[in-house]
């Protein structure tokens, strides 16, 4: 069986449980050598253990794969930064950012906390940024030095950063700037071979299991929709040089369904060529929206 990843060098953040842990093994299966990032938080961003990254480390060196462990913060500017030269340094360069980690801290808007507020989008938004920024510069070097990558980011965007979700506003808010730095930095890096997508993954996590219970019960027989490892295939192919025609995607997934998110587009309009009236914008406004397509529900309504 061929493996589309052959000799490719990635990272992945927050795979040391859950699905950043499914996307480090099948990488690993698919060739690559894997920088296993993971602080061993709990599922709050609390504390911290080498423990999981090493374990999967094990793993892949098991089934005769490389791979090495990191414990970096990725909300660190410099422990970021330092990731990157960690692959650089020990496998000869850098192909592959899979930004994934990540914690929940999940309360309605009025009772939750500035602590909680700056702790969530510290870790999924500055956690995302920091790690491609230190990443695309290196790629941007590559290129200037006549040595262009094939280079691919997969971001970890969510259901409830594209059409919201009750008790969520943090992780709904960061999971959304996360969909549009994506966008964002796949129009900046396209030039130094770099696609940036993201995915909206569906799985039975530590994150997922307490909010949506139901949902995330395990499968009784046959097909497991909410397993983890659902979504790898998927990154992995984003991943390989075969994908360099794709880029500034989302893409949700869910068990063996794979959806392209279509986000904000530009809908119904109408031009006075004047300023507006503020008693003439309710008419106006009510005709626009009763001609363009319903929002999706927030989940949880």
């Amino acid at each position: 069986m061929s493996r589309v990843l052959e000799g490719r060098v990635a990272i992945v953040t927050g795979a040391g449980r859950g699905i950043g842990r499914e996307h480090a093994l099948e990488l690993a299966r698919q060739g690559a050598k894997v920088v296993v990032n993971d602080l061993g938080a709990s599922l709050d961003g609390r504390g911290a253990s080498d423990a999981p990254a090493h374990e999967v480390v094990a793993a892949i060196r098991e089934m005769g794969g490389e791979a090495v462990t990191n414990g970096a913060d990725v909300a660190d500017f410099e422990q970021a930064a330092a990731m990157v030269r960690q692959a650089v340094e020990t496998f000869g360069g850098l192909d592959i950012l899979v930004n994934n980690a990540g914690f929940v801290r999940d309360r309605m808007l009025v009772n939750t906390t500035e602590e909680e507020w700056d702790a969530v989008i510290r870790v999924h938004l500055k956690g995302h940024f920091a790690p491609l920024r230190h990443a695309a510069a290196y790629w941007r070097a590559e290129a200037k030095q006549g040595r262009q990558r094939a280079a691919r980011v997969i971001n970890t965007s969510s259901g409830a950063g594209l059409q919201g979700s009750m008790g969520q506003t943090t992780y709904s808010a960061a999971k959304a700037g996360i969909a549009s730095m994506t966008l964002v930095a796949a129009g900046e890096l396209g030039r130094y071979g770099v696609t940036v997508n993201a995915i909206a993954p569906v799985a039975r996590t530590r994150m997922t299991q307490d909010a949506f219970p139901e949902m995330m019960a395990d499968a009784a027989s046959g097909f497991d929709e909410m397993d983890p490892a659902n979504n790898s295939p998927v990154v992995a192919w984003l991943a390989s040089e075969e994908a360099g025609d794709i880029t500034g995607r989302v893409i949700e997934i869910e068990g063996g369904q794979i959806c392209v998110e279509e986000g904000w587009r530009h809908g119904p309009r109408q031009d006075i060529g004047r300023r507006w009236e503020a008693e003439e914008v309710g008419k106006a406004l009510r005709d626009l929206l009763a001609s363009a397509a319903e929002p999706e529900q927030v989940y949880g309504t």
